[in-house]
């Protein structure tokens, strides 16, 4: 403890360990440990590639799009701003003018 604070000093603290390493002796010709360690990388690869196509699937069907979604998909009724600061970029506000005027049929 420390005369000052009255906390306990962190260096007079036993370390904690918390990673453990476990060493495994393999014998054999090179051929052979080859053939071990083959077969462990492609089961360990297989495994990954397998886990991958289990979470893709359960993210389940995809919901289908909304009228405003398709209309915006369209490339043909992209209506861009032709000049100024946002030159290129989807002018929405038309675009939603637009789409509400086409659905008013």
């Amino acid at each position: 403890m420390d005369k000052k604070t009255g906390w306990p000093l962190l260096y007079n603290q036993p370390l904690v360990i918390t990673e453990v390493f476990t060493l495994v002796k393999i014998e054999g010709t090179l051929d052979e440990i080859r053939e071990l360690i083959g077969d462990v990388k492609r089961t360990v690869s297989t495994v990954k590639s397998t886990t991958k196509k289990v979470a893709k699937a359960a993210k389940g069907t995809k919901r289908k799009l909304s009228d405003w979604q398709r209309y915006i998909k369209n490339k043909s009724n992209h209506i861009k701003f032709k000049r100024g600061d946002k030159k290129g970029r989807l002018d929405l506000k038309r675009m939603s003018a637009a789409f509400k005027r086409s659905r008013k049929k």
